[in-house]
């Protein structure tokens, strides 16, 4: 039996305005690390054979020298531009991936990527062709009107916060996106799951990830990243 080949895109190209930092937060020094060396890190320990990473045009060369060659990433077979959003950006990394069966698309500005989610998302896509890493919600939730009035409680049990890395089958998931930019539809797209789920009759599994995988995003969420990390 054949071993797997993983691909994984890692995206950094966030502009982090809500750090309040002149630094990109994927640069910002953790334990004297950028914050994206710690997705890098977690992808090559796991055996990752092919790492695309997405970053803006003028960060191409910045990221190649001050973060690949710096810390001897051997893995990152690619750099490349990103797009206007997320999922343009996405779809960048896809179009180079070499031939592979599952890709890993993951944002860089989630450090704490640890071997057990990775493990749980590879038995995941392996299983159903489609799964994102999650955890239920430890909190009630309000579903709100426009004048932040409550209208509904969704049931708790049922409520999930989905994070990265959203693991599929390549040619599923590239095909989606495929017949997503070549359709007229208008969607508001915030996750790779969400193209799987309108452009195939695939069903995306959610499989087991971590309180402590933080999408960093404000100064406050930084303090908590760097807490995990120095344990580590």
């Amino acid at each position: 039996m054949k071993a797997d080949k993983c691909a994984a895109i890692v995206l950094a190209g966030g502009s982090g305005k809500r750090m309040k930092s002149n630094v990109k937060k994927q640069y910002i020094q953790i334990n004297q690390r950028p914050l994206l060396y710690y997705s890098l890190k977690a992808f090559e320990a796991f055996g990752i054979e092919e790492i695309i990473l997405v970053t803006s045009e003028a960060e191409i060369e910045y990221c190649r020298k001050e973060i690949v060659e710096r810390y001897g990433f051997t893995h990152v077979s690619s750099i490349v531009a990103g797009g206007k959003e997320r999922y343009h950006s996405v779809y960048e990394g896809l179009k180079v991936v070499k031939k592979c069966d599952y890709v890993f698309i993951h944002d860089g500005a989630r450090p704490c990527i640890s071997q057990e989610i990775l493990s749980n998302c590879l038995e995941g896509v392996r299983k159903y062709d489609a799964c994102v890493a999650a955890v239920p919600v430890k909190d009630t939730i309000k579903i709100v009107d426009e004048n932040q009035f409550a209208q509904m409680t969704p049931e708790r049990s049922k409520v999930w916060i989905v994070q990265t890395p959203q693991v599929f089958q390549y040619s599923l998931v590239k095909k989606a996106y495929d017949t997503m930019f070549a359709s007229s539809h208008e969607l508001t797209i915030t996750d790779d799951a969400m193209v799987v789920e309108n452009f195939t009759d695939r069903k995306v599994k959610l499989v087991m990830g971590s309180y402590y995988n933080v999408k960093v995003t404000t100064p406050d969420d930084l303090l908590l990243v760097k807490d995990y990390l120095s344990e580590g």
